[in-house]
């Protein structure tokens, strides 16, 4: 059986969603949060599946951004983000 390279790619990328600025963030984080909870659980709930968001302020204003680890790549694709470095561990 041959395995895609994207397979082994995607376990390794971490991805990055903008999620708009923060009056309407909670429509996109809902529908981000459906879709991770449906797949978490039928994934086995494994502890390396993980989104978070983070406030990331601009020179005239913020933005919220959803990161996704490399364990959540069926989450990624459902949402449309993009690939990106691994995030600072320093969540502000």
């Amino acid at each position: 059986m041959q395995i895609p390279i994207e397979f082994f790619t995607d376990m390794e990328t971490w991805h990055i969603k903008s999620l708009d600025d923060g009056e309407w963030v909670d429509i996109p984080c809902k529908e981000i949060k459906q879709v991770f909870e449906l797949l978490f659980e039928s994934a086995g709930r494994p502890a390396k599946m993980e989104v978070f968001t983070q406030q990331q302020m601009r020179s005239l204003h913020c933005e919220w951004v959803a990161y996704f680890s490399p364990a959540t790549v069926k989450v990624v694709k459902a949402a449309g983000a993009s690939p990106c470095a691994q995030p600072s561990s320093e969540w502000s």
